[in-house]
């Protein structure tokens, strides 16, 4: 028998993020080779040893090292921010479906989500506004709102006054002023949305757009480190939640979450309603409307 020297030791198999770094590699290759240099306003030349634009000429148009480049097509472990995945998806031409996969991949959150998202279709967008006077928005698996109509706006402010990674309920529900007088039930729904965020964040638990949003918090609100702490975990369910709205001709909304869940990504994105709960709410809903149609006509 060989002796225990002689045999090889089993290869590691590569981790998440090694298989992620591989698949970006392939992909953005991919996406290089199928674009001529004309696409681009580069000169052609009659020499080209391999198809599409080579790896300086999109290191050139993103305004990156070709060195950084080479590693990044070769799945090199090295930092990959959003700025500069936004600039190679704008040299390589992504389209909105490709320009996702790639953010993916890089576990990289796009500055460009909410107006460029394959989910926020015409479609959708019929449909937040169709709504009406009821509060609507799309949102993601991490609870980002990608769009939503003006009631929302409305009733819980607009998320598009915040920067682009704290337009999320997690962020908002921890560090909005307007949120923490406005949400009887905030303690409630604090515990609530922490628990379903752990859950959801457990099949993206490699991915480092999921731990940005996480750390941050963690370094700002003591009462999210605590709730993060407990580590419980619970499904997407429905409840009917009290909101003091900041006009007192207004005043207290009872509103029942429901969601709508979008094939074929049903797992991702989903439209959420806030249906009112009693007839009281449903007549300041159309006189928030109102209100809101009079102000924007002047």
């Amino acid at each position: 028998m060989p002796s225990a020297a002689a045999v090889p030791a089993a290869s590691a198999d590569p981790t998440s993020a090694e298989l992620r770094r591989a698949e970006l590699a392939a992909f953005l290759r991919s996406r290089r080779e199928r674009i001529t240099p004309d696409r681009v306003g580069l000169p052609g030349t009659a020499r080209r040893r391999t198809p599409g634009l080579r790896r300086e000429e999109v290191a050139h148009l993103a305004a990156v090292g070709v060195t950084w480049y080479t590693w990044l097509e070769q799945g090199r472990a090295i930092n990959v921010s959003a700025g500069v995945l936004d600039a190679i998806a704008r040299a390589l031409l992504l389209d909105p479906a490709e320009r996702a996969h790639a953010f993916a991949l890089a576990g990289a959150a796009d500055p460009r989500a909410a107006a460029e998202s394959p989910a926020v279709t015409p479609t959708i967008l019929r449909m937040l506004r169709r709504l009406e006077p009821y509060p609507a928005a799309l949102k993601n698996v991490r609870y980002e709102v990608l769009a939503h109509n003006r009631a929302y706006t409305d009733v819980f402010g607009d998320p598009r006054e915040d920067a682009p990674e704290h337009r999320g309920g997690l962020w908002r529900l921890f560090m909005s002023d307007r949120w923490r007088t406005q949400f009887l039930d905030r303690e409630v729904m604090q515990r609530e949305l922490v628990a379903k965020y752990r859950k959801a964040m457990a099949e993206h638990v490699g991915e480092p757009v999921w731990r940005a949003q996480v750390d941050e918090l963690l370094a700002v609100s003591p009462e999210f480190r605590d709730l993060w702490e407990r580590r419980d975990v619970a499904p997407v369910v429905s409840h009917v939640k009290r909101y003091l709205h900041p006009d007192p001709a207004i005043g207290l909304l009872r509103l029942e979450h429901r969601h709508l869940w979008l094939a074929p990504d049903g797992d991702t994105h989903r439209v959420v309603a806030y249906v009112p709960a009693d007839d009281e709410t449903e007549e300041r809903l159309e006189a928030l409307a109102l209100s809101s149609a009079s102000s924007s006509a002047l």
